[in-house]
């Protein structure tokens, strides 16, 4: 669906775009990539790697609204995927983060709808769900408002969905890389925050794959969660350095024991498919939706009431031997 098409992809300097882009080149023959981003030498490093015809490389950033309608003419479909993403750093500065995930993500919708876009998947996370720290917070209030979007779209044909999924393997600012340069640099222990620590584990080209099928499954306002495995912490970091001892650090401000992606009070908006979960908007549209049935005709069911997709109690949890393969092939 992405042949002759032009697609643009906010954030895209980052580890999602980055493996995005690279999937999209190989599979398909987009007629225009415009990458937008406000980093220019993440943009020139890229340049040198995507330099395929199609590709396009606009600096900018969500918070201009200007910006983002230049750079959204002509476009069928966007990936927002641009965000301010450090829990710590979310806490110590909540009006910057405000600013690009909320503020952003208002400024995404009115570009795409004064363009025409047909479709825009806006990338979430777990800590959206039931958050306790600011950037989950900004993040659930960024969902609400791409939801919401499908009726302020009015008479246009955008339309607009959500994807959200956990812990990406080895992207920038999670545990894997964190320990790989521990070990890398000698240390003599491992830091984990809790013993329990549970989260949900998803490679970057899962998470790119579920994008690009959400795209055609998408009638607008659904909230995509795909059905990943959990790991244990603790499991990770015998993998990683099975020699190491580990220190307990305790849970960093705003951080949680357990992630959530479907809470038990969203059950009753909750869609069970065959490898992922829809959750329906709580808004009704002007025009009915059927979301038992997707658009490539996937059939889904209800959730039993008291549904939750908790990462400690997800019934498939990877084992040791897991880990060390998903390891070594992100290595």
């Amino acid at each position: 669906m992405f042949d002759n098409k032009a697609i643009l992809i906010t954030g895209g300097t980052g580890s999602f775009g980055r493996k995005f882009i690279r999937m999209l080149l190989e599979r398909y023959q987009p007629r225009r990539v415009v990458v937008f981003s406000r980093d220019e030498l993440k943009q020139y490093e890229m340049q040198q790697e995507f330099n395929a015809p199609c590709m396009r490389y606009f600096l900018g950033d969500v918070r201009d609204g200007e910006r983002l309608k230049q750079a959204m003419r002509g476009i069928d479909y966007v990936v927002h995927a641009a965000a301010l993403k450090q829990v710590p750093a979310a806490e110590y500065n909540p009006t910057e983060c405000i600013r690009t995930n909320v503020s952003g993500a208002e400024h995404v919708i009115n570009a795409a709808i004064e363009n025409g876009v047909e479709k825009v998947i806006a990338l979430s996370t777990d800590k959206a769900a039931s958050p306790i720290n600011l950037y989950g917070a900004t993040k659930l209030l960024s969902d609400k408002l791409f939801v919401a979007a499908n009726n302020i779209a009015g008479g246009h044909k955008t339309r607009f969905s959500v994807v959200r999924y956990g812990n990406v393997v080895g992207s920038r600012g999670s545990v894997v890389p964190l320990f790989r340069k521990l070990i890398a640099d000698g240390a003599t222990e491992l830091p984990i925050t809790d013993a329990r620590m549970t989260r949900f584990w998803i490679t970057l080209e899962q998470g790119v794959e579920f994008v690009l099928r959400n795209f055609a499954r998408m009638h607008g306002g659904e909230t995509f969660v795909p059905k990943i495995p959990s790991i244990r912490i603790v499991d990770l970091a015998r993998v990683m350095a099975p020699q190491l001892p580990h220190k307990l650090v305790g849970i960093r401000p705003g951080e949680k024991l357990h992630e959530l992606m479907v809470p038990r009070d969203a059950a009753f908006q909750t869609l069970e498919f065959h490898d992922h979960y829809v959750i329906r908007p709580t808004i009704s549209f002007t025009a009915e939706v059927n979301y038992l049935l997707n658009q490539i005709g996937e059939q889904g069911q209800g959730v039993a009431d008291d549904f939750e997709y908790s990462s400690e109690t997800n019934p498939h949890f990877l084992d040791e031997a897991d880990i060390a393969a998903l390891d070594k092939a992100t290595a």
